[in-house]
């Protein structure tokens, strides 16, 4: 008996159960390509906005960067950068000092990152949940199918081929389908958190990079004028000391 004759003396569970486990890898595969596009479309335009940012940061214009930035949509790098550069921007258009903005531009960044990886993470707790659920559907469908093929023994009063050919059939076919379901949906899971990481840390050096590059002005006036008073008051600590030994 081939293959074929043994899927076609599958009952009903049995059946149920592969219907299931087919559904759910149709859905993973389509997942799974979904996301890889997503990911791969956002890291090439990441990697082609990175000169323009890196420009910037070495004194390129603004406005070229705010350019770019419409034109690199699904680059995970330039959706932070956008958030604080629009931030910078709005304030400055506004007429208002924009070096006083630190706080508002860094709540924008990171109001960014986390909704840009909420966005990138959809779909992966789907994937995980098929990974670990599907070898125990197979498993599900591997009991009810030995339970047929005793069944079917007890029917026949004989254990041959014919009697237990239904229940074998979708015992094996519910356990392999299980597996090929599970690996796929887990390997594409460990595959995009990996990747996720990565991009996670590109996003926070670009988010640090743009506060530096946007504040490093006001940052070093600050400094100054700390360094500045400092040396007021040793100086005047001096000729208070100077004046007291009188």
């Amino acid at each position: 008996m081939n293959l074929m004759q043994m899927i076609g003396n599958v009952g009903f569970f049995g059946g149920a159960v592969m219907f299931c486990l087919a559904s759910l890898s149709v859905f993973s595969i389509g997942l799974i390509l979904d996301k890889h596009r997503k990911f791969n479309a956002g890291f090439k335009q990441s990697q082609a906005f990175k000169p323009v940012f890196k420009k910037f940061l070495h004194g390129g214009e603004m406005q070229e960067l705010i350019d770019a930035l419409a034109q690199h949509k699904q680059s995970y790098v330039a959706q932070v950068v956008s958030a604080g550069v629009l931030e910078y921007d709005g304030v400055r258009q506004a007429g208002r000092d924009p070096n006083g903005s630190l706080e508002l531009v860094q709540s924008a960044v990171r109001d960014s990152m986390s909704e840009t990886l909420v966005q990138m993470k959809k779909g992966l707790g789907v994937l995980a949940t098929i990974g670990s659920t599907a070898p125990f559907i197979g498993l599900f469908g591997t009991v009810v199918g030995i339970i047929n093929a005793f069944h079917g023994i007890a029917a026949t009063g004989s254990g041959g081929m014919a009697a237990v050919s239904g229940g074998i059939a979708e015992a094996l076919v519910s356990t392999a389908l299980g597996i090929f379901v599970a690996i796929p949906a887990v390997v594409a899971f460990n595959q995009f958190t990996g990747r996720l990481e990565n991009f996670h840390v590109e996003m926070n050096r670009a988010q640090s990079q743009l506060v530096n590059c946007l504040f490093k002005i006001p940052e070093t006036r600050i400094l100054e004028a700390h360094v500045h008073e400092t040396r007021k008051s040793k100086v005047a600590d001096a000729q208070v000391a100077a004046h007291a030994t009188r």
